[in-house]
């Protein structure tokens, strides 16, 4: 008969040196001490990726607090081989932007010059993804096929490159590839 201590084993121990798919599954088990770790290792660069899209460092700061509740919660989801860890944490990182832009809608007023109120503007990319969702091209996108649909988003408006879209989307480089020429073909042909 087995004792209590040789069931009950403590979790392999986690650091630094750990990979993103051990913090990932340590996360998953509710370890907290896994989801710092790979916040301090990811936050750094969707700050910089995110920025670029959007001019609101608020709204970046909160779509990545809102990212790290999702991989909070939604760890036990990510299915290890299916992707690289930071592309699926970039998956939800623009998900996340995106949803807020579209409930903020328009761009936040701009300050009057010299009443102390930082100038916020639209960035170019954040009024093209806003308008991805609501307009011509939203509705091209949505009559692509599903595979079609997902190498377009990941490639040119996830900005993950080809390797990491191939990673994410569990298909070879090559065929990335050629769904994005396939995509870009027929979204010509719908907008036309």
């Amino acid at each position: 008969m087995r004792s209590f201590f040789s069931r009950h084993r403590d979790p392999p121990p986690i650091g630094r040196d750990s990979g993103d798919a051990e913090l990932l599954a340590a996360v998953a088990e509710r370890r907290g001490e896994a989801l710092r770790l790979l916040h301090e290792r990811h936050a750094p660069w969707l700050r910089a990726r995110l920025s670029r899209r959007c001019a609101d460092a608020d709204l970046v700061d909160d779509a990545i607090q809102d990212t790290f509740v999702a991989v909070w919660r939604g760890a036990h989801r990510y299915r290890a081989g299916r992707g690289e860890v930071a592309a699926w944490i970039w998956t939800i990182a623009i998900r996340t932007l995106i949803s807020g832009l579209r409930r903020r809608g328009a761009a936040p007023p701009a300050a009057a010059p010299g009443d102390g109120r930082p100038l916020i503007t639209r960035s170019a990319e954040e009024a093209v993804l806003v308008g991805v969702e609501h307009g011509d091209l939203g509705d091209a996108l949505a009559r692509l096929s599903p595979d079609l649909r997902a190498a377009i988003q990941a490639t040119v408006l996830d900005g993950l490159t080809t390797r990491e879209a191939a990673r994410l989307l569990g298909v070879p480089e090559g065929t990335v590839k050629t769904r994005v020429m396939r995509a870009k073909a027929r979204l010509r042909g719908y907008l036309a």
